[in-house]
């Protein structure tokens, strides 16, 4: 069914004559000071009844005199708006710029509840599958690019300075599980280093891995003020696999007001 056929079925199950959209599109443009949001007798059946295309002023009216979602009606015309954050995240820019993730709800941003389940700690590294619920604002665009069923994401401790400053406490990190085995691949720097995310019988790591025949090593920045540490590795220590991405704040902007900074780490001496 054309899209203009659909909004004239939807028009008349709502016993909606085409003399009474006329009226309203009219108090309509009048609110808004613009005679392009007036639907005329003649362009609403010349829309019904053809392969015409409205204007966004006309469709904002249609939207509030049927009310049907104006995303609703743009999906009738072929634009499905809920592709845009998929095209933003597909066509990264080349230059550093400001930008936003849109979603089929603009620029707003939902509110749900996150709760943590008992044997979640902030101030500990854990698997974001711990969580349960949690309330905060998130753009949903974003929340629809995030495939949390099926993809592992960590949560950096807000006491865990294993790879501070490379990863500050209270960072979000994407984990690949297919890369569960611990690379002896050659890096050039830090940032080449693979990063991965430990399962420990006591909780879980973020860090650079060493393997040493079944003896782990985690190893820490060498500006971290925490130091290697040796497990078993396959009895006391799993791969959950290999960090990919990373959501982090660079400031804190609670510096002020809190007492937890780290320790700072012992530099060697100039000699």
């Amino acid at each position: 069914m054309r899209p203009g056929e659909q909004l004239k079925d939807l028009r008349s199950r709502l016993g909606i004559t085409t003399r009474d959209v006329t009226e309203r599109s009219q108090r309509i443009a009048a609110a808004e000071g613009n005679e392009e949001f007036y639907i005329s007798n003649a362009w609403l059946t010349q829309i019904e009844n053809t392969d015409a295309t409205p204007s966004i002023y006309k469709l904002y009216s249609i939207s509030t005199i049927y009310h049907i979602k104006f995303t609703d009606l743009l999906l009738l015309f072929g634009v499905d708006l809920e592709n845009v954050a998929k095209h933003q995240l597909a066509m990264r820019p080349e230059h550093t710029q400001l930008t936003n993730v849109e979603s089929a709800d603009g620029d707003r941003a939902i509110t749900f509840p996150v709760r943590f389940d008992r044997g979640f700690l902030p101030d500990q590294s854990n698997l974001l599958s711990r969580m349960v619920e949690v309330w905060g604002e998130i753009p949903i665009g974003l929340v629809r690019q995030l495939d949390i069923r099926h993809s592992h994401y960590g949560y950096i401790g807000l006491r865990d300075y294993t790879l501070f400053p490379l990863l500050r406490p209270g960072s979000f990190v994407q984990i690949d599980q297919r890369i569960r085995k611990v690379q002896a691949s050659k890096w050039r720097t830090e940032f080449d280093r693979p990063i991965y995310f430990i399962e420990l019988r006591d909780g879980y790591a973020c860090c650079w891995c060493e393997l040493q025949g079944n003896k782990l090593l985690l190893v820490p920045h060498p500006l971290s003020p925490c130091s290697i540490r040796q497990v078993l590795y396959g009895t006391d220590a799993e791969v959950v696999g290999q960090v990919t991405g990373v959501a982090m704040q660079i400031v804190d902007i609670n510096a002020g007001s809190s007492d937890e900074t780290p320790p700072s780490p012992q530099l060697p001496k100039r000699s």
